[in-house]
């Protein structure tokens, strides 16, 4: 049984608001098994996956983490769906973080991999340089989002952070990026390659958090151009 079983039965288990004795009670086991299960140390049998599936409302794939989609079925592009419009709207707190989580972190290995490809290290360097930014951009974020935080914990100063050094740093690394692409291309030929069924084909357990983020983003974005014409 995969990690993401153990995970995804405490996350619905908790989004469900339910104790694990009360829980436990409505499967039929202990609330010690239950406990068990719900940390990885003991695997559950074919009949209390399914028993779980029907108390947590959800399939068996997405159970076990095969799926985004809770009634298990498999997400074709044009099928794509946006988290944060989830139909039922329940997909709250906890197991939103854990899918968004997912989505990123797929997406990220696949495009490192890809990446990994050409071979060349200074497009693999301008990549980790550019998210690693990103990342640290999150994170400070958070980090000033609480006032009692020491502000000194951070060697660029809240001044050049507020100024935008980060993004000139990210633009930077861009910049590098195309460049060591451009001189890949130029002296190895094309990129792997990059289309669905390629992608389909060669990356079968990733490809489609690369393609849903290309969606939602691809949403978002054209929505900020809506929104302007409209006014």
């Amino acid at each position: 049984m995969n990690s993401e079983f153990s995970r995804t039965l405490s996350l619905l288990r908790r989004e469900k608001k339910v104790s694990q004795r009360a829980a436990a009670a409505e499967l039929g086991i202990s609330q010690a098994l239950l406990s068990h299960y719900e940390n990885g140390i003991r695997e559950p049998g074919l009949s209390f996956v399914v028993k779980a599936c029907d108390y947590y409302g959800v399939s068996a794939d997405f159970l076990l983490g095969r799926t985004l989609s809770r009634d298990g079925t498999t997400i074709a592009p044009e099928e794509l769906y946006d988290l944060s419009q989830e139909k039922d709207n329940s997909l709250k707190g906890s197991v939103l973080a854990m899918l968004s989580k997912k989505l990123l972190v797929n997406s990220i290995g696949l495009l490192f991999d890809l990446l990994a490809k050409t071979g060349s290290r200074e497009a693999i360097k301008a990549a980790s340089d550019y998210l690693s930014t990103a990342v640290y951009k999150m994170y400070r974020r958070l980090y000033q989002a609480n006032p009692d935080n020491n502000p000194a914990f951070f060697s660029v100063s809240r001044t050049h952070f507020e100024a935008g050094l980060p993004e000139a740093d990210m633009r930077c690394s861009e910049a590098e990026l195309m460049d060591a692409l451009a001189a890949h291309t130029k002296a190895k030929g094309n990129l792997p390659g990059m289309t669905n069924d390629d992608l389909a084909q060669n990356y079968p357990g990733l490809y489609q958090s690369l393609l849903q983020i290309v969606h939602n983003t691809g949403e978002r974005v054209n929505g900020i151009t809506a929104t302007r014409k409209s006014k």
